[in-house]
């Protein structure tokens, strides 16, 4: 028996494995047995309005003949008691139900933000930042409402149908037999339909309802520069053709979401007019009472409440294992397996406890060096295909160095400066830390070494410390003021109502687009790390404030007090990404990468190399130097 069930079971569990869904439950974390006294709840309520149909119709056909009082006191007592144990059991199983979903989607989101603090970014790369709200969003809802929309009808269905079915059978045979038939007509046929309807539905809408997010974000937050850049208008059109695209999705599995409800209704029809046809001729017989008749016809009516709510559980769920392909498109699959934390957390979560790594407060050492060999980049977001941007960077950096890199918008700055942090890997060459391979270290372990200050960095809706504490939780408030004032924001803070303790954001203080790459390099500076790549910091700038933040940058390199570490004194390593050349005098080397001559659309290559001084000779680099001396005047 073993031999025959074990081929079975195993891909039975290899599929359940693969199941997207399976592992968003599995990270969703369910109390089954929370689940099962929703179920059971769920399964009184429902039997309670079935049996108050059952009995209901009794007592009227009872009553008609005018018995003595007595006998209808019982069945009084039962409507009655019927009708109250209805509400009460509803909403104790609206109260169990959405207390696991609720709880569950907590676990989720506070088990999906652990997985990716501590896992590989590379699959976040890819996504632009609207998607990633919607999948950290309305996603991880749709797997929530996956409990209380689809797993619990669908329980609570099969238990009332059952009992329904055995009931009226007691009374006639033939007429369960026949409810039994019209509740899979129901229960089974329409949720098929529905499904079917939804599985195309629910894909085309994910996907417009992600570019809806993303296209929206983009609008609010960037109106300015899109509009100053003419694009505006183009991600207007984006906006409407991904709103016409989810209309045009919904509107295509209306037809048969509409044949799914006709085949529910069609079905309480059936069951009725078989309950009255094959009931007739048995009255007539005697071998069923007229009052058991009454019983037998109404009371499909209220079976059907429990089987009609079956198709948009199966839409639902169609809709939970999509949300759920997406959230678990976030992980990255190769990285160690998350333990979930408990749904009733206690404590703040920690990041060590789901990645099962020790993590410890122990801060580099001067000597963490950064090696890139002959390494070649693409940026993943460009699909499996991804066209390589730069090839054959060779880099050394450790505490004390500064490099810049200098090249023309899009030349691949900043693909180089992600490969070099290990959020991509490279397509060809080695980038390594400390002899590892960075884009194979454990996040957290590559963190405490090397930081990005990338151009699209998050400033959160919160107060200016907080921002700052995201490099290091223990910044006081003299820390976060010497380090705005080192970056230039002395008269922005000074222009706060509350100082450090202002709340950023849409609804409170708005922050320009220089404060804010500013703001992100003084949230780098406070980083324990000791190697920074910067990227575009003198961005949104004014030419005078742009060097200032350049060359305060290249002093860190010389020596910096080590965050939270006394009186020690070590320099960091820098490598900066930048258009203003004139600020570069102090950097020890700097990378010319451009594109060659005879293959204008090939990856770019660093075509020369040296410092500052030694690159003025180059009539391509002092081209970039008189460019922005022309842009400054």
């Amino acid at each position: 028996m073993t031999r025959d069930t074990a081929p079975t079971r195993g891909p039975l569990r290899a599929r359940l494995a693969a199941d997207p869904l399976w592992q968003a439950l599995h990270l969703l974390d369910v109390r089954w047995r929370r689940v099962a006294w929703a179920i059971m709840l769920g399964t009184l309520a429902l039997g309670s309005s079935v049996a108050l149909a059952a009995v209901a119709a009794w007592l009227i056909a009872r009553a008609s003949q005018m018995p003595p009082v007595l006998t209808l006191s019982v069945a009084v007592v039962a409507v009655r008691a019927f009708g109250i144990s209805r509400g009460v059991f509803r909403y104790l199983e609206r109260l169990a139900s959405h207390d696991v979903a609720l709880r569950g989607m907590a676990a989720l989101r506070a088990n999906l933000y652990t997985a990716l603090a501590v896992g590989s970014p590379a699959a976040l790369v890819r996504l632009r930042r609207g998607d990633l709200l919607a999948r950290v969003g309305a996603d991880v809802d749709d797997v929530g409402d996956v409990v209380v929309r689809a797993l619990i009808p669908a329980g609570v269905a099969l238990a009332v149908s059952v009992g329904s079915v055995a009931l009226v059978a007691a009374f006639l045979p033939a007429a369960g037999m026949a409810l039994a038939l019209c509740l899979v007509l129901a229960a089974v046929v329409a949720p098929w339909l529905s499904a079917r309807s939804a599985r195309d539905v629910e894909v085309r809408g994910a996907t417009a309802r992600a570019a809806m997010t993303a296209s929206a974000l983009e609008i609010l937050e960037e109106s300015g520069p899109l509009a100053v850049s003419g694009r505006l208008p183009g991600r207007l059109a984006d906006l409407r053709a991904a709103d016409r695209d989810l209309a045009r999705a919904t509107n295509d599995g209306a037809r048969t979401a509409g044949v799914s409800a006709a085949l529910a209704a069609a079905a309480v029809g059936a069951a009725v007019l078989a309950a009255v046809v094959l009931g007739l001729p048995a009255v007539v017989s005697g071998t069923l009472t007229p009052e058991e008749l009454s019983v037998v016809v109404l009371t499909p009516l209220a079976v059907f409440e429990a089987a009609n709510a079956l198709p948009a559980a199966a839409v639902q769920l169609h809709r939970s294992r999509q949300a759920a392909r997406r959230v678990m498109g976030l992980l990255d699959v190769s990285g160690p397996p998350v333990t979930p934390l408990t749904s009733y957390p206690d404590q703040p979560t920690d990041p060590a406890a789901v990645s099962g790594r020790q993590v410890t407060g122990v801060v580099p050492g001067p000597d963490t060096t950064l090696v890139l060999d002959g390494v070649s980049c693409a940026w993943l977001a460009d699909g499996p295909r991804a066209r390589t941007v730069v090839e054959g960077v060779g880099l050394t950096l450790h505490p004390g160095r500064a490099v810049a890199l200098v090249g023309p918008s899009g030349i691949g700055k900043t693909t180089l400066l992600a490969t070099a942090a290990g959020l991509l890997a490279p397509t060809a060459g080695r980038a390594t830390l400390d002899g590892v391979d960075v884009a194979t270290l454990p996040r957290d372990e590559a963190a405490r070494r090397v930081v990005l200050v990338a151009e699209d960095g998050h400033v959160f809706d919160t107060t200016v410390l907080e921002n700052l504490r995201v490099a290091r939780g223990d910044v006081s408030a003299a820390e976060a003021e010497a380090v705005l004032h080192d970056v230039g924001l002395g008269a922005w803070l000074s222009g706060l109502p509350e100082g450090v303790a202002t709340t950023l954001g849409p609804d409170a203080t708005d922050v320009s687009g220089g404060e804010r790459r500013r703001l992100l390099v003084a949230r780098a500076l406070l980083a324990p790390a000791p190697l920074l790549l910067v990227d575009e910091p003198a961005e949104h700038l004014d030419p005078g404030t742009a060097d200032a933040l350049v060359r305060r940058l290249v002093a860190t390199t010389r020596s910096v007090e080590r965050a939270g570490s006394g009186s020690d004194v070590v320099p960091r390593g820098l490598v900066v990404a930048t258009h203003r050349l004139g600020a570069l005098e102090a950097v020890d080397e700097v990378l010319l990468l451009a594109r060659p001559d005879d293959d204008p659309d090939g990856p770019a290559r660093v075509v020369a190399r040296g410092t500052h001084a030694e690159l003025l000779a180059r009539p391509d680099y002092r081209w970039a130097l008189d460019q922005e001396a022309a842009a400054t005047a």
